[in-house]
Formats: structure tokens, sequence, C-alpha cells
């Protein structure tokens, strides 16, 4: 029934909306964190910003916005598209947060923890990867922009194998696309050879000059 859409995307939307990292660095340091670094308030401005023991405060906290909506919706409707609706809500409520003014991350974390909720086993099973492609490299976008499509890929094939529903696929896919998208600029410095390893990073932004 469509009142069930309507209420996984308000859950999924308004608990997405949770400024985790933006909380986190009030309470750390006193501080706007997108007033930081790459001014987003997911985990990886955290951890440059504020340290690695608030990062995982951040972290927890996004992938927890992320299961949460699912979990709450395959309970009460059992329809995977409800949950699929949720899911998406909710990385978008990350990204465009109304509790903080519209600007929020770039909906990692948030995106990761409703795949975990969706197939918890997929899901875990790429938590390997990434923290080999991380050690070589050390840069977290190259994981984060590198990885969402894998995981997406991992969804379709296993929805067409019948070992899963496909709007869980679908939303890999999607969810895949916005996390690209909003890594454009990150993209763009790793192909100028820019783009801050973990460890560096973290000042604070400049004012835009007037005019």
């Amino acid at each position: 029934m469509w009142w069930q859409y309507l209420v996984a995307l308000a859950v999924g939307y308004l608990l997405g909306s949770l400024p985790v990292g933006l909380i986190v660095g009030r309470v750390a340091r006193g501080i706007d964190i997108r007033e930081y670094g790459s001014g987003k308030t997911g985990f990886t401005n955290v951890l440059r910003t504020v340290g690695a023991r608030w990062g995982v405060v951040a972290l927890a906290g996004d992938l927890a916005k992320g299961v949460v909506p699912v979990v709450i919706t395959r309970l009460a409707f059992d329809e995977p598209f409800v949950d699929m609706s949720a899911g998406l809500a909710v990385a978008a409520g990350h990204d465009w947060p109304v509790f903080a003014g519209f600007r929020g991350g770039r909906g990692v974390a948030a995106s990761y923890g409703v795949a975990l909720a969706m197939n918890p086993i997929a899901a875990a099973a790429l938590l390997p990867v990434a923290a080999a492609v991380l050690g070589v490299t050390r840069i977290m976008s190259v994981m984060t922009v590198g990885l969402a499509p894998v995981l997406a890929i991992l969804f379709v094939v296993l929805a067409a194998f019948d070992l899963q529903p496909w709007a869980y696929a679908i939303y890999a896919v999607v969810a895949a696309a916005l996390v690209v998208v909003l890594h454009r600029e990150n993209i763009a410095r790793l192909l100028a050879g820019t783009e801050p390893r973990i460890g560096s990073g973290g000042d604070p932004r400049e004012a835009p000059a007037d005019g």
C-alpha cells in the first residue's frame, strides 16, 4: 500500500538526517565540522579533524542510521521495495539533512549501513577488500569510490541468482551512483595526485572571496 512507502521515506529521511558528525564535532571540539577539511559531516572528515576515537563514534552512528530504518520497515511491512525506499531516503537524509541546513556528508557509511541491514553476509564480505585497498593506498576516497560500485555489482549478481530481492540490487546501484557523483571533487584530486591521505587534511576551510 502507498502509505507504507510514505512511512518508509519519512523514517529513512528523518533518521538519515541526524547529523552525527556535526554533533561529534560540537561535543569533541566545539566546532562546526563543516568548516574544516572537506566541509562534510561524514566519518572521514571527523577522523581527519577530530581524531580516530571520535571518528569511530561518527562511523558507528552513521552505520546505525542506515541499519535501523531498514530493520524497522522489514519488521513492520516485510516488503523489499519498502525497505529500498527507506534505504534511499537514508542516503538522501545523510547527504541533505533537514536538521543541519541540508549540508551533510557523502552517504558512504549510512548507505553501507543500509546494505548491511539488507544483506549482512554480502556487505560484510567486502570489508577485508576495503581494508586491503585502504591499507595499500592510504586514501579513503579510493576505497569508497572503488568499493561502492563493487557492492552494487555483487547485489545485482545475487539478485540475478534469486539469492536476494531485486529491490536490494536497485538500492545498491542507485546508492553507488550517488556516492560516486558526490565524490566527483575527490576523483578530480585523485586524477591530479592531490587527494590527501589518511592523517592529513582537516584544516580550516578558507572563507569564500567576496564577489
